[in-house]
């Protein structure tokens, strides 16, 4: 299996870095909506919401860049 590096700007990164970074952005910009959810308050740790969002964006950020970028974006 090869490592995926995403050229941006001339720098190579990971890909699951770059991925990550968007998946914590939209978790923070979801943040104040997923505050608003009744079901939050009555959960022992809140922030367990917030992590799982995270997993579940990156996972499904990861999975749609797979899919939709060409080949030429992820060297």
């Amino acid at each position: 299996m090869m490592t995926e590096e995403i050229r941006l700007f001339g720098i190579y990164m990971p890909a699951a870095l770059f991925w990550a970074v968007i998946a914590m952005l939209v978790t923070f910009m979801l943040r104040g909506a997923l505050q608003r959810v009744p079901l939050r308050q009555l959960l022992w740790h809140p922030g367990l919401i917030d992590l799982a969002a995270f997993f579940l964006l990156w996972y499904g950020i990861t999975r749609l860049a797979d899919i939709c970028l060409p080949h030429g974006f992820i060297s």
